[in-house]
């Protein structure tokens, strides 16, 4: 994990710097070995895990899209595939069922906020904007509601509601700086709490221990 978190760091290091190419080339690489350390762990439940490998794989091609501005759609579609997947993932890895009605509600808030800000500033893009608000959105109630069944292992619960929460995080701020006000600092918050978000999840498989000891084993 320490691995990943310094290439995060050189990724961000490396675009600030003013070294594009560099920083391409390291953007995708903390995903893809989150994906690797996932698959090669040994998961609490096997069909969860594999969503996850699945959102993690969908995210590393939307941050290979992202780095071409004419490709933002395609960026956009990539990601989303990547939150069905891990809707996918905390609809199948909830244990015990989970009052997933009373706990709706503040992510259908989040969500109206959300599109309301940004309907009049996207123009063109409002549909697939509304669309991938409504299931990032999904993705973080999913996650409440896996975590607040009472069989979901602990803290692989907490840590996927944590990281869903992060990354709704993320990408509001991305959709802040690109279509409200763009800011200096806005790279460095979008990807530090990207990285998060995914490294969160991808520990949700199995756990800090067993999680921790194969990244180890494999870094």
């Amino acid at each position: 994990m320490a691995i990943v978190g310094a290439l995060g760091v050189a990724h961000l290091v490396a675009r600030y710097a003013g070294a594009p190419r560099v920083a391409g080339v390291l953007k995708p690489l903390p995903i893809a070995l989150l994906a690797v350390m996932v698959w090669q762990g040994t998961p609490l439940d096997g069909r969860y895990s594999t969503f996850v490998v699945a959102g993690l794989v969908c995210s590393m091609v939307g941050d290979v899209c992202l780095l071409v501005p004419r490709r933002f759609v395609a960026g956009l579609a990539s990601f989303l595939v990547a939150h069905l997947f891990y809707v996918a993932a905390f609809g199948v890895g909830a244990h015990g069922g989970a009052p997933g009605a009373t706990l709706l509600a503040p992510f259908l808030a989040l969500a109206a906020i959300l599109i309301a800000v940004l309907w009049r500033r996207v123009e063109e893009l409002r549909w697939p904007v509304v669309t991938y608000v409504a299931v990032i959105s999904a993705m973080g109630w999913q996650a409440a509601v896996r975590a607040a069944a009472p069989l979901t292992p602990e803290p692989s619960g907490m840590l996927a509601l944590v990281g869903a929460l992060v990354f709704m995080t993320s990408d509001a701020l991305l959709a802040f700086a690109r279509f409200i006000r763009p800011f200096r600092a806005a790279d460095a918050g979008v990807m530090a709490t990207y990285y998060v978000a995914q490294a969160l999840i991808a520990l949700s498989t199995t756990g800090y221990g067993t999680t921790a000891h194969h990244a180890q084993k494999l870094l």
